[in-house]
């Protein structure tokens, strides 16, 4: 067992500064909820919007617009775009599902 000058062990050490890290983790997966809890909360009203209008679920036009300018966004963050596109896409589909629901 090795102590460092602060009197812990690295393993200590190293379960401090892994609980920390993991606290912020946690915290960022709560921002990251609430974040597509009030997305989907705009989604649905869009999705009301189109079936009162009659408006089509999907607009490809805005979705290009929208994956192009977020793995952009990605990129400037330091994030795999690639993966950016993905979670996109998966967002998408789920919106378009709700848009469906509201046209029947």
């Amino acid at each position: 067992m090795t102590e460092t000058i602060t009197g812990q062990t690295n393993a200590e050490r190293a379960a401090a500064l892994l609980a920390r890290h993991r606290a912020s983790i946690d915290n960022l997966d709560a921002i990251l909820i609430h974040t597509l809890a009030e997305r989907f909360k705009e989604t649905q009203a869009v999705g009301q919007l189109k079936a009162e209008y009659d408006l089509p679920p999907s607009d490809k036009t805005r979705e290009e617009a929208q994956i192009a300018r977020l793995r952009a966004k990605a990129v400037e963050a330091g994030l795999d775009p690639v993966f950016a596109e993905k979670f996109l896409n998966f967002v998408i589909a789920e919106v378009i599902r709700h848009h469906e629901q509201f046209q029947k």
